[in-house]
């Protein structure tokens, strides 16, 4: 039955948030922007140009792009030092390859930022059949769009796909999109993932291919 997983990135393989936060609030003191990790919060999981802008807007100064970019050429010089890289995730990854899985990434994140997250993981590329970034879909997540994407670059039917994530509007896009669930217990807790119509649960990623097989 299950013949591709489409995994989200921050809080599935790696918990980059404090990261991209003291990234983006170094960035913003070159606008006069004194930025704090909780001002991030409501912009969490928006895309990152609502992640960097929302707070300038917070702070009174107008968002552009420059804001963002900045961000990221400080997040690339400090993601190896400040992400949280998940337990056996190259390991999971490979496993599910041998099973004869097809695997994707699809994250609201720009491109920049997913790949510099891979490499700070060790997930070998050569095992990604897909990858689908914030600036490949208009629509954001509950919007089915990112994942419908990625299954479409695997040529692989939503039907036979499990998306893994660890917030309520994936697991939402992913039931819009016809696609069974698995929810990681890392950001949001098992009522409200169970609300938002999650097959299963896994308090950890490495757990996923367990689950899958019961899924077949």
């Amino acid at each position: 039955m299950i013949q591709a997983v489409i995994f989200d990135m921050d809080g599935v393989l790696v918990d980059s948030e404090f990261a991209m936060r003291k990234a983006a609030i170094l960035a913003l003191q070159e606008w006069g922007v004194s930025a704090k990790h909780e001002d991030f919060i409501p912009f969490t999981g928006a895309g990152e140009d609502r992640f960097v802008g929302g707070v300038a807007e917070l702070h009174g100064v107008p968002y552009v792009l420059d804001m963002k970019r900045r961000a990221y050429e400080i997040y690339l010089d400090i993601c190896n030092e400040d992400i949280v890289c998940f337990e056996k995730i190259p390991e999971t990854i490979e496993r599910l390859s041998d099973m004869g899985l097809k695997i994707a990434i699809a994250s609201a994140a720009d491109d920049i930022k997913v790949k510099a997250n891979i490499g700070a993981a060790g997930i070998n590329p050569m095992y990604l059949g897909a990858l689908v970034t914030g600036s490949d879909v208009e629509k954001k997540k509950p919007d089915p769009s990112a994942f419908l994407l990625a299954a479409k670059k695997l040529d692989v039917e939503p039907q036979h796909c499990v998306v893994i994530e660890d917030a309520v509007n994936g697991i939402i896009a992913a039931n819009r999109a016809g696609m069974f669930s698995i929810g990681i217990l890392s950001s949001f807790s098992e009522k409200e993932l169970t609300d938002a119509g999650a097959t299963f649960l896994a308090k950890e990623t490495y757990m996923i291919p367990e689950l899958i097989r019961r899924l077949d």
